[in-house]
């Protein structure tokens, strides 16, 4: 008997080309949502995977690539309207029967937060897990390693370090550890239905600890640099990161200093517990990163790192405020970070994260 075909959505992206990777080791089927042919969606094809076009906010789209499909993995995208691209999936997915959803949320989803994409994060949240008859799982991260790791051509070529988050904590998960959790949870739909997974790594690091242990896996000095947010936006915006994002993660660099992700301890053995493998070292995953095309120390990516440092200060940056407000987001009464809210408190200690947010009905139920 053939194992059922899993549809992933973002399968280009971080840990949506690491699901489908983990699913293919595995032999299992997949169809993923690319949004146009190009090198990426040939990689995927290379894997044996089934690419399909869809564009994210139309139902009959998302609808004409669930046929065949009984189980996915639902990642959200940075964007304005992404509460209208889960509502269309949402809607597909209950008219193609789907068994499971597998869902990327987010440790600080919460309806009152000032980033309009948590707060999005949250209603899709519980527009999934009111779903009839779908085994709903949510994956909920803390801090990814990824965001720790994106200045690691800065570290090896410059020997500089930016820090955001000055001495707070987290504990960085692996997209390939969240990946693995993802895939434990769609390979086995009924075992983790009901579910909310918060995957961290083994331990907590504070940036200052994530500089040290870059320069042991570049094997050169590395020296940690306290860097305003005014400088991140100029950065972010050189490196064509979108105002939308770094509107979101403006807030998520405010929650990090403040301890939200070292709450309750800040770990879970949630990675062990649902892959039967331990979370990966900070360390394993830095000497990954290291050994990326961009941070190989060759005179050209020397050049080009320099070249982009010291055009940086002198280059636009991001006017976060105006750009709400040309947008028009909707705004919350009263807003309030996730470790300022008592509800957020409620919803997310890790006593309560493995409970489900809401009760499933059975498919037999449905009419």
């Amino acid at each position: 008997m053939h194992p059922p075909k899993i549809l992933v959505t973002g399968a280009t992206g971080k840990t949506g080309a690491a699901v489908v990777a983990q699913l293919r080791e595995k032999d299992w089927p997949v169809r993923a949502v690319v949004h146009r042919r190009d090198a990426r969606s040939e990689r995927l094809e290379r894997l044996g995977v089934e690419t399909v076009i869809a564009e994210p906010y139309d139902p009959d789209q998302l609808l004409d690539a669930m046929q065949g499909i009984s189980r996915a993995y639902f990642l959200p995208f940075f964007h304005p309207y992404m509460i209208q691209g889960a509502t269309a999936f949402a809607l597909a997915a209950r008219e193609a029967k789907l068994e499971a959803i597998v869902q990327m949320s987010q440790w600080l989803s919460s309806p009152a937060h000032p980033s309009l994409a948590t707060r999005q994060t949250w209603l899709v949240d519980r527009l999934f897990a009111m779903l009839p008859g779908i085994a709903h799982t949510i994956i909920n991260p803390g801090f990814f390693a990824d965001n720790f790791l994106r200045f690691i051509d800065f570290a090896a070529l410059l020997g500089i370090y930016p820090v955001m988050t000055g001495r707070s904590q987290s504990a960085p998960v692996s997209n390939e550890d969240i990946a693995r959790v993802v895939t434990a949870a769609l390979t086995n739909p009924d075992l983790h239905a009901g579910k909310r997974y918060r995957p961290t790594g083994p331990k907590l690091l504070s940036a200052y600890d994530v500089a040290a242990i870059l320069e042991k896996a570049l094997g050169s000095p590395v020296r940690p640099v306290e860097t305003p947010l005014w400088l991140l936006l100029k950065a972010a915006r050189l490196q064509r990161v979108s105002a939308f994002e770094m509107s979101g993660y403006r807030h998520y660099v405010e929650e990090h200093r403040r301890g939200t992700f070292a709450r309750d301890g800040g770990t879970s053995d949630v990675v062990r517990e649902v892959t039967g493998r331990p979370a990966e070292d900070f360390e394993v995953t830095a000497r990954r990163y290291a050994a990326l095309p961009k941070a190989n120390r060759t005179a050209g990516n020397r050049a080009r790192a320099f070249a982009n440092f010291m055009r940086t200060p002198m280059s636009p940056g991001y006017d976060l405020d105006r750009f709400e407000r040309e947008l028009l987001f909707p705004v919350p009464p009263m807003r309030r970070l996730a470790i300022d809210d008592e509800r957020w408190q409620a919803e997310h200690d890790l006593q309560s994260a493995q409970r489900p947010i809401a009760p499933r009905r059975e498919a037999a139920e449905v009419a």
